[in-house]
């Protein structure tokens, strides 16, 4: 479980960032008529965030999390800076696990 841990928190900050700046690239393009940093940073979060989906699942079978859990998680990175929240509670969550079945 802890191997799956490393690269769903890398994914949640990389998410959490690129999301951070496409909420400013929209702000830009339908604020001040600049389209360009949202043209270019939007298929580049879509793609990090498949990529931090399919950490979630990695991670969620690992260490098997419900369904509903497992989306819970994945929506965090819809929401601007709700992942990095998500990325905390996940890792508390996943290091109370390991220390209980030791």
């Amino acid at each position: 479980m802890e191997s799956a841990l490393k690269p769903f928190r890398v994914m949640a900050y990389i998410v959490g960032v690129t999301l951070l700046i496409f909420c400013v690239g929209i702000v830009l393009r339908y604020g001040f008529q600049i389209p360009q940093m949202s043209k270019v940073i939007a298929p580049i979060h879509g793609f990090l965030y498949m990529v931090y989906l399919v950490t979630v699942l990695n991670l969620g079978m690992k260490a098997r999390w419900t369904w509903q859990y497992m989306i819970g998680i994945m929506l965090g990175g819809t929401v601007p800076f709700l992942s990095f929240y998500v990325e905390r509670r996940v890792e508390r969550r996943v290091h109370a696990a390991t220390a209980g079945a030791a």
